[in-house]
């Protein structure tokens, strides 16, 4: 359960951080520091659903949107920002969830695969639709492109970051725990092999 409680949490850190904080401008990259624990997010996501399959961690993703949502409607955001940051959540996260199924890579390529692409979605769409000119307009057009690869850049060096520092500490403690996608298929396997 630990798991769920981490990937919960750190999508309110995010919403804090970010509502808190002015974004960190490193020379045209405009990057909000709460994108820093989307990166924690993402692998958290992957490892809900390594224990718990894809159906509860759709279920998980739901309650994590409304906490989310709920979250940057309390820290006063407007209610356009809600709805970006809503809209690129669930697209995000389900793309997320289906490119980490449908590929049996090890953990951390796994990780890496689905978060770059749903990284890459989550910063776009919420760039472009909530703070860009189709948005609030804080950002102009010919910023988009280094607000959302600052973004996609800083959320992909946290996911390698988290996954292999938890890969590190998993295998280092014996406490591997093989996805639930694993442990479906060397059962189908079974089955077959006995009929």
């Amino acid at each position: 359960m630990y798991r769920v409680l981490i990937y919960l949490l750190s999508i309110v850190l995010a919403n804090v951080i970010t509502a808190k904080f002015a974004p960190m401008e490193l020379g045209l990259f405009i990057i909000p520091y709460g994108t820093l624990f989307i990166g924690l997010t993402l692998v958290m996501r992957d490892m809900v659903q390594n224990k718990y399959g894809r159906a509860k961690t759709y279920m998980w993703i739901a309650i994590a949107l409304a906490l989310s949502a709920i979250t940057s409607h309390l820290l006063g955001d407007a209610l356009w920002i809600v709805f970006a940051s809503t809209l690129s959540f669930i697209i995000s996260e389900t793309t997320d969830t289906e490119i980490y199924t449908r590929f049996k890579f090890p953990f951390v390529k796994r990780v890496m695969v689905s978060g770059i692409v749903s990284g890459f979605l989550d910063s776009s769409i919420f760039v472009i639709i909530g703070i860009g000119p189709l948005g609030l307009g804080y950002v102009p057009w010919e910023l988009i492109p280094y607000a959302i690869a600052g973004q996609w850049v800083a959320k992909t060096l946290m996911q390698l970051i988290v996954a292999g520092g938890i890969r590190r500490f998993v295998m280092k403690l014996g406490i591997y725990e093989p996805n639930i996608s694993e442990v479906q298929t060397t059962v189908s396997q079974a089955v077959q092999t006995t009929r």
